[in-house]
């Protein structure tokens, strides 16, 4: 499959004219429970020519492929992708952390890695992991039987939460790096077992809920919500940022 994507971005590049500077898994393959028929989420930043950048009209800035049961391929320009950045938008952060890389031609990963801990937002990116899980509580973990998946997003992005809330550093990507701020036992062995069941098990594989991650779900969201106001929200300045982006598009 590497080398269908690979060859999909090559293609994409010749016919849109523009240069694929990172490309890399974004979903649950890079995150570390994928489902056997999981599809590829396949996220890419792209720069093009000078001049497109220097019309007086706004023109599209992302490129999303249709999507099929296999294959999820979307890609933001580098201006978007900057000033997303900018805002602390939590992809970008993601993508660039991403275990699994299909291009990387270019400095640029490189240079916003070493950029990530000025430009990341604790307080933004911690209320987005919060909502995250709120919504997921609310919307999917309700019921007689609930998504496998869906525990697995949810405890990703409260584990993403916690971790901002004690370390104040960028979460890792990976649910591996992420679970071991949990030291019970008890709770590290339910989410063995799920892992062993996601390995075969599709994406609508329903279970009954498991009280002690819906009890332990929603005691640390509470307990993270009541922290995320004391966590400091300063923003930076755009000036690395315009740097990157004057460099990319030559």
């Amino acid at each position: 499959m590497k080398q269908t994507i690979q060859q999909k971005l090559f293609e994409l590049e010749q016919t849109k004219n523009i240069k694929i500077l990172y490309a890399c898994e974004s979903g649950s393959r890079a995150w570390g429970f994928a489902s056997p028929d999981s599809d590829f989420d396949v996220r890419f930043i792209y720069a093009r020519p000078i001049n497109y950048y220097l019309g007086i009209t706004e023109s599209p800035d992302f490129i999303d492929l249709p999507i099929n049961d296999i294959l999820d391929i979307r890609g933001w320009d580098i201006r978007k992708a900057l000033k997303l950045f900018l805002k602390s938008n939590i992809s970008l952060f993601e993508w660039v952390q991403s275990p699994i890389i299909y291009r990387e031609d270019s400095d640029f990963a490189t240079e916003i890695r070493s950029i990530m801990p000025e430009y990341f937002s604790l307080r933004a990116s911690a209320n987005h992991y919060s909502s995250l899980v709120f919504n997921t509580l609310c919307d999917d973990l309700q019921g007689s039987e609930v998504k496998l998946k869906r525990y697995f997003y949810a405890i990703r992005s409260i584990l993403a939460c916690l971790w901002i809330i004690e370390r104040r550093t960028v979460p890792p990507m990976e649910f591996s790096k992420l679970r071991d701020l949990v030291n019970d036992k008890y709770f590290q062995d339910i989410i063995d077992g799920l892992l062993v069941q996601k390995q075969t098990a599709d994406e609508k594989t329903l279970i009954k809920p498991v009280p002690l991650l819906q009890e332990w779900l929603q005691d640390t969201l509470t307990y993270c919500k009541e922290r995320i106001p004391l966590l400091p929200s300063e923003r930076r300045q755009p000036d690395e940022l315009n740097q990157l982006f004057r460099k990319y598009i030559q």
